[in-house]
């Protein structure tokens, strides 16, 4: 069966999507999957990094936002323990 030709334009969108570095604010709500309002509210309080070249459209660095998105991580608790057994047997070792 062959696809539609909305269906190869929309593949094709998506491909370019992933590609692009600079975002507009619509994609970049899209990426980040935030409401628009919400996206403004961030950007007006400088809370996320973007740029606006001539003083009013909004651009996002993909890169930049992705950096964003993994700021605070939660460890795991493996990640705890071993942490833990690391610190303990660190202050052992200095107690000696």
């Amino acid at each position: 069966m062959e696809k539609s030709i909305e269906m190869r334009v929309e593949e094709l969108e998506k491909q370019v999507f992933c590609t692009k570095n600079v975002l507009s604010f619509e994609e970049a709500s899209r990426f980040l999957n935030l409401s628009k309002s919400y996206l403004y509210k961030l950007t007006s309080g400088n809370l996320i990094p973007h740029y606006k070249p001539q003083g009013k459209m909004l651009y996002f660095e993909r890169e930049e936002l992705e950096a964003w998105l993994r700021r605070n991580p939660i460890k795991t608790r493996a990640q705890i323990e071993a942490e833990a057994q690391q610190y303990v047997l660190g202050r052992t070792s200095k107690e000696k």
